[in-house]
């Protein structure tokens, strides 16, 4: 996989050959990205079928039980990566054959869901491009584009999409601070695809919409509760309070294998809160911007309520309020 920590100055390639590895990728950031993760940790539950030194059936599923609880806990927030878990377990359940042959069907079930990943990807990015006007300038929150997907992406994928039908728009790319994922990552994917763009500071964003020069914010989602509340990327929620505050619409875009209907609303989200590193390490002249002994707090995620969001973006269709009666039918149709 790429190594997401050193775009865009490096361009490098990581193997990885055990789940172990697979795990403290997901936890240190080298993957990110809802989908992604749940992709990754697919495949580092197929490492560990790969790798097990099973006599048995029994023995087999036991190792990849203790593969998945390793798996599980590197980031907390993302349901994609228990949700791509809970698929391969189930299915490795049902699995008849020799220990080879159920360790290639292990594979073969990762690879399934990375290939799923990439048409889910794509139908997203053709159901939103109708949200999209020519002319149109987006705020971009985060990073959604193929470095957080297996290809395509979800809110990215939308705008690129757009621009692919011959849209033209400008976006003005939010850095998303502390890891910078807007400046480094988003910027670097529209440099490949050609699409303008203009970096601007998180906290600059609402003077860009309070003076008109924004049409439409666009960003992903790591878990959406039954109610359409969404936990995304930091700084999510006071981006669509100032969206909200100038009237203009607000859509998160993500599979539906993002939204966990077990959790009512986005207070019983658990938020993943990282290093206090990650906050203070900013530097300036070379010298750490903070003074010497500060402390920070550093949560990766926060909670955008239903009812700043005009839409949700999924690959079965868009969804309009009210989200807690429309999300719940919208998971039950089976296209």
């Amino acid at each position: 996989m790429i190594d997401q920590r050193l775009l865009p100055g490096q361009f490098v390639l990581v193997s990885l050959e055990d789940y172990q590895g697979v795990a403290d990728a997901i936890q240190t950031m080298v993957v990110r990205g809802a989908p992604a993760i749940g992709a990754a940790a697919a495949f580092g539950l197929a490492l560990a079928a790969c790798r097990s030194k099973a006599h048995d059936r029994q023995e087999l599923m036991a190792d990849l039980l203790q593969a998945d609880h390793v798996l599980r806990v590197s980031r907390p927030t993302a349901v994609n990566l228990a949700w791509a878990l809970n698929r391969m377990l189930q299915s490795a359940h049902h699995m008849d054959g020799s220990l080879d042959e159920i360790k290639e069907q292990v594979v073969a079930e990762a690879q399934r869901i990375a290939d799923e990943d990439v048409e889910i990807n794509r139908r997203m990015a053709l159901n939103g491009v109708e949200l999209i006007q020519d002319g149109d300038t987006i705020i971009h929150h985060c990073n959604t584009g193929s470095l957080a997907t297996v290809d395509w992406g979800t809110a990215l994928g939308v705008i690129h999409m757009a621009h692919e039908m011959g849209k033209k728009v400008h976006v003005l790319v939010d850095e998303t601070r502390p890891r910078l994922q807007g400046s480094r990552l988003t910027a670097w994917e529209l440099e490949q695809y050609g699409i303008p763009y203009e970096i601007i500071s998180d906290g600059a964003a609402g003077y860009f919409l309070r003076s008109g020069q924004v049409q439409k914010v666009f960003f992903g989602a790591d878990r959406v509760a039954a109610n359409g509340d969404v936990a995304n990327k930091i700084g999510s929620y006071m981006l669509a309070l100032a969206a909200y505050d100038n009237g203009v619409p607000v859509y998160s875009v993500f599979p539906t294998s993002t939204v966990d209907l077990n959790l009512k609303q986005g207070s019983e989200i658990p938020i993943e809160e990282r290093t206090q590193d990650e906050v203070l390490g900013i530097q300036i002249n070379g010298e750490q911007a903070a003074p010497h002994g500060a402390k920070a707090r550093n949560p990766a995620f926060d909670v955008t309520p239903y009812r700043l969001l005009s839409g949700l973006v999924t690959e079965k269709g868009i969804v309009y309020p009210p989200f807690s009666l429309n999300l719940p039918l919208l998971m039950k149709n089976p296209a």
